[in-house]
């Protein structure tokens, strides 16, 4: 089973793009929101942790965004609550797909989280950082502290870059992102 991992920054794309290689894919996102609404032993730390932030269960979003904005550190260890989590989850995923030809990791800080190895796929997703900027503030809960918060505890885009075996430009249309995922197929497949 071939991983294939996107990289990028907040907005690029990632996950768009993810469901274009046609192959299952993990996204680490909405496995957050999962743990953040279903899963209690993630809550009681949570609440341990954080008791003025996290009154009753589940945690919701608006509690998540107040902890990380009134504290920069908090989003350190919220992380370290949640990825041990997210790892299991992507394990469990794994093994599940592991007859699949090839499969797609959607997950914000895969290098960070050293979740990478040696064989993977790095695909980096390089986006317009004022488009990218613009399509941010159309969503519903952008929040420009939390994303300077996120972008301060990811690794320099130059640096995610450099590491990827493939680059895709994302313009935000369609057809040519296809191609070069094409391409890329040809390529490792």
């Amino acid at each position: 089973m071939i991983r294939i991992a996107v990289l990028g920054g907040i907005g690029s794309g990632k996950t768009h793009i993810a469901k274009l290689f046609n192959f299952p894919v993990f996204n680490a996102d909405l496995e957050v929101a999962k743990i953040y609404k279903n899963n209690r032993q993630c809550f009681m730390k949570l609440k341990k942790k954080f008791p003025d932030y996290f009154p009753s269960f589940p945690a919701k979003k608006d509690q998540i965004i107040r902890a990380i904005t009134n504290n920069e550190k908090n989003l350190k260890e919220i992380t370290k609550i949640i990825h041990p989590e997210i790892k299991k989850k992507m394990h469990i995923f794994l093994k599940n797909n592991n007859k699949k030809k090839a499969v797609v990791l959607d997950i914000p800080l895969f290098l960070e989280n050293r979740l990478n190895k040696k064989d993977d796929i790095l695909i980096f997703i390089q986006s317009n950082k004022s488009e990218t900027i613009k399509r941010l503030k159309k969503r519903d809960n952008f929040n420009i502290d939390l994303f300077k918060k996120f972008k301060k505890i990811q690794l320099p885009l130059s640096f995610k870059k450099k590491k990827s075996n493939y680059i895709i430009k994302n313009n935000f249309t369609k057809k040519l992102v296809r191609q070069r995922i094409e391409r890329i197929l040809k390529k490792i497949i």
